[in-house]
């Protein structure tokens, strides 16, 4: 005789979870599933597609956004662990009057080709050209770990060190 079976309690959906943040400066909140990523917050919720879904494993870089002014790999940020933070993507990185420098000098060295990591490309420069206002190579080197397909790294650097000296 085998012995008695434990009830089991059946699984629930968690009930959705409130986040307030300020989205390239405009405050809001939204009611999400606790394990959505700020990546998709961004793309499903709000249609703030500029910030892209690339390897969705930390690896690439396509997602990077700031938060707080910090480089952030939004893939890898659960959404509702960033309550009340200050979120800059790839659209709020310019103003009204024009491009952000880095933006600029993407353009001026002819940068992008498919496109499609520059955005996470751009943010994680921006950060950089904040906490290092004049990067050598070598800087350059250890913070931009962004993998680009096209392979347009020379270009890359060539617009950090333009946009530095903007």
């Amino acid at each position: 005789m085998s012995p008695p079976r434990e009830s089991v309690a059946p699984l629930t959906k968690p009930a959705p979870l409130s986040v307030t943040l300020r989205i390239n400066g405009e405050r809001r909140t939204l009611s999400v599933a606790p394990w959505t990523t700020l990546l998709d917050l961004l793309r499903n919720h709000l249609d703030l597609t500029g910030t892209k879904k690339g390897c969705d494993h930390g690896q690439c870089g396509a997602c990077t956004v700031l938060i707080d002014g910090r480089r952030v790999l939004s893939c890898l940020a659960l959404a509702v662990m960033k309550d009340g933070a200050e979120i800059t993507t790839i659209e709020g990185l310019g103003s009204e009057s024009g491009l952000h420098k880095v933006q600029q000098a993407w353009l001026e060295n002819d940068v992008p080709q498919c496109g499609y990591c520059q955005s996470g490309m751009i943010m994680a420069v921006a950060a950089l050209l904040k906490d290092n206002p004049k990067p050598s190579d070598q800087d350059i080197n250890d913070a931009i770990t962004n993998i680009c397909r096209c392979g347009t790294f020379a270009q890359v650097r060539e617009a950090i060190h333009a946009a530095a000296n903007a």
